[in-house]
């Protein structure tokens, strides 16, 4: 999934979007309000985290202007400003909900895992592709009876072809939504996490549920039965 988060203080920016990103979330980051609206109408996001206390346009201005031209985007509030009337003001301006700093991250994800699941965009709590399970929340993937262990990148790109599941995911999709970046499409590093993850879900199995298609992207699927072929040799001409 796909974030904005807007926070002036570039020391707690640089933990909190940290923090994101090993949650397999990526994440692009604004430091003013002004960067934030930019940001929100140049790309589509799943969430925003907006700190009230932004230079030039504050969270609450900013909020206002998402939704005046009608982007129905999931919002959550920072602030440092615990009153009741700051929290009916951030959420009369449009936010879906309010966090009060200092916060637990734990509580953050809570949110933004809530938020996200009241717009319907969520995944499951576990996603099936055949005989590949896939938990959201654990972040934990098994085949069979074998757990497979993945770093938190390999994690988030297993997951996106996961929601996807049948459907061929571009290289620049991927990139978007794995590497923040969907403009450096030629990068080899989509190829190389497709390969690690590609031993790890497929090596040793019988049939193959990642297939890279040159020229297109990839695509995790669960064959029809008595229509896959072998592991290895879908691998094998998927590198061809």
């Amino acid at each position: 999934m796909r974030l904005l988060f807007a926070e002036d203080d570039a020391q707690l920016r640089t933990s909190i979007v940290r923090g994101l990103r090993e949650a397999a979330y990526a994440v692009d980051e604004a430091a003013t309000g002004t960067q934030a609206l930019t940001l929100a109408a140049a790309h589509e996001y799943d969430a925003i985290i907006l700190d009230v206390l932004l230079p030039g346009r504050n969270g609450k201005a900013v909020c206002r202007a998402i939704r005046e031209r009608g982007d129905q985007v999931p919002i959550l509030m920072l602030t440092a400003l615990d009153g009741v009337d700051d929290r009916i003001a951030g959420l009369d301006a449009g936010a879906d909900d309010y966090l009060t700093k200092p916060f637990d991250f734990g509580e953050m994800l809570a949110r933004l895992r809530a938020l996200t699941r009241r717009r319907g965009e969520v995944a499951p709590a576990q996603i099936v592709v055949g005989d590949l399970v896939i938990d959201t929340l654990r972040h934990s993937v098994r085949r069979h009876r074998r757990d497979i262990a993945l770093t938190a990148k390999e994690f988030a790109f297993l997951l996106h072809l996961a929601r996807n599941a049948g459907r061929v995911v571009s290289r620049a999709d991927l990139m978007a939504h794995v590497w923040d970046d969907a403009r450096n499409t030629f990068s080899n590093i989509i190829d190389v996490y497709a390969g690690r993850i590609r031993r790890k879900i497929d090596d040793g199995e019988r049939v193959a549920l990642l297939t890279t298609l040159r020229g297109s992207g990839f695509m995790l699927e669960a064959p029809a039965a008595g229509v896959a072929a072998p592991a290895k040799k879908r691998a094998a001409r998927s590198r061809k």
